[in-house]
């Protein structure tokens, strides 16, 4: 079945509270969705964010950033109840500090009146719930530094203790203020995409391969990473000089020690996708070639230059998960310049690959998509299409101009025309970004590999309206290319 799906960050839909969160907004949005015929809503992890703000550097794999909570849900449960006021309501870029200082003292007051049932219970005797919360506890104590920072051995050592020391009255109290929030993430986010699905609509999250050095993940479970003996990466990921930089991108994230896992029966990645699996109808995985091979970077390298390509264990691995989670749904992130090894991989195991057309496009030879992927128009880490043009040499722009308009593809807009010929792949999933709907330009953009800070991951809608206004057409442009109800 040719399905179409639309890529947007929980974060960017319009809101009251300065961000997107898991409330009314995002049923409005999912109820938009079904009508403009979406049946795929592709999301950004939703981790808590790490440095940067961004969704690839999580606190940790499992846990979801409390901004997502909805303020609105809380107060309609009794749980808040003093009038939330708007906050940022109409502003175009999250101001994430400013919204989670705004946020605080409503979250506090929901936890005052929260009372634990039996449902809780069970969701904070999880151990990735209890390591959460005494991990975001100590880091809070110590100035939300780095925990191979942290002075206290019995706050940097806490995973490890046999015997765990006695907390304060203070550390208790915070420790179970993170599980509640943890908990209404998980209640809101559960009814949100109960709901999505009663719409039809499925929702693809997003697994980012490596977890960053400042997350629960490295400090509760060390041996899977390769560390020194102060809990510093040895080596550290990225990708050589490419696409986006001439220097590589080095990411910073601490490497997996694969010979560790392998012998652990792979325990990191099966609890990482099972609990993804529950979240998610769809798990893009990112990066998906380093399940292949990946660059290993020694972490006293200034630049993502120097490095080698080393194998992993991705077959065992793959063959481990499909014991545990035979119906598990990936589709693999295999962008770039790959050895033939990687496609391989994918294709053992049926996974769905990934076509960008910001990429791919080629007037002189356009590629020919099989119907087992999905295509985008560009993903989070593209400019809207109309950036990506605006940025291409005139007689490119003329030749790119002149192939569409050859192969039927004569609107007014660039932008229509491009999400058109997507549409039009043999593709059985498309995915185009709001970003490409709305027609924005690259000063909209939502993210730009390679660099950290600016606008980055702060994009948002400030208005349901222009989503609205568009669901005819959007609606006409599916029913077209057949992939409408």
């Amino acid at each position: 079945m040719r399905k179409a799906g639309i890529l947007m960050p929980v974060a960017s839909i319009p809101s009251a509270q300065g961000c997107g969160t898991f409330g009314p907004e995002a049923k409005e949005f999912v109820d938009l969705s079904r009508s403009a015929g979406f049946q795929i809503w592709q999301i950004l992890p939703l981790n808590p964010l790490g440095y940067g703000n961004s969704p690839y550097q999580p606190y940790s794999s499992n846990a979801m950033d409390d901004l997502y909570i909805s303020l609105t849900v809380l107060q309609r449960e009794g749980l808040i109840q003093r009038k939330i006021p708007s906050f940022h309501k109409k502003a175009e870029w999250i101001d994430y500090e400013a919204v989670r200082a705004f946020r605080e003292s409503y979250l506090r007051e929901a936890f005052s009146r929260f009372v634990p049932d039996e449902d809780y219970g069970a969701f904070v005797g999880q151990k990735w719930v209890q390591d959460y919360a005494a991990f975001m506890t100590f880091k809070k104590k110590n100035d939300l530094k780095c925990w191979n920072e942290w002075e206290n051995p019995e706050e940097k050592n806490y995973p490890y203790l046999k015997e765990k020391p006695v907390l304060s009255e203070e550390d208790e109290k915070e420790m179970k203020y993170q599980m509640f929030l943890q908990y209404e993430l998980y209640v809101q986010w559960n009814r949100l995409k109960k709901y999505a699905n009663g719409a039809g609509i499925e929702i693809m999250g997003d697994v980012p391969f490596y977890v960053g050095v400042d997350s629960v993940d490295v400090w509760a479970s060390r041996e899977n990473f390769l560390l020194d003996d102060d809990g510093r990466p040895s080596f550290i990921a990225g990708v050589p000089p490419d696409y986006f930089s001439a220097t590589g991108q080095r990411w910073g994230n601490p490497i997996y020690d694969w010979d560790y896992m392998e012998k652990d029966g792979f325990h990191f990645w099966i609890n990482r996708f099972g609990y993804s699996a529950k979240l998610f109808d769809l798990i893009r995985v990112d990066h998906f070639r380093a399940f292949d091979t990946y660059w290993k970077i020694p972490a006293s390298c200034p630049t993502a230059m120097e490095g080698e390509w080393i194998e992993a264990p991705g077959y065992a691995l793959f063959d481990k998960l499909f014991e545990v989670y035979p119906k598990i749904q990936i589709i693999a992130e295999d962008l770039g310049d790959l050895r033939p090894e990687v496609l391989k991989l994918r294709d053992h195991y049926n996974f769905r690959g990934m076509r960008v057309i910001q990429f791919s496009f080629d007037p002189n030879g356009m590629p020919e998509d099989p119907e087992h992927l999905l295509v985008y128009s560009g993903t989070h880490d593209n400019p809207p299409i109309w950036g990506w043009y605006e940025e291409k040499p005139q007689k490119e722009k003329r030749a790119i101009r002149k192939y569409l308009y050859q192969h039927g593809y004569r609107k007014k807009s660039f932008t229509a025309d491009v999400i058109d010929y997507s549409l039009d792949s043999k593709a059985d999933m498309v995915v185009i970004p709001m970003f490409d709907w709305l027609h924005l330009d690259a000063k909209r953009r939502l993210n730009r590999p390679g660099t950290v800070g600016g606008n980055n991951w702060r994009w948002r809608m400030t208005s349901m309206e222009s989503y609205r206004a568009l669901t005819r057409e959007i609606y006409s442009c599916i029913l077209k290319s057949g992939r409408a109800w």
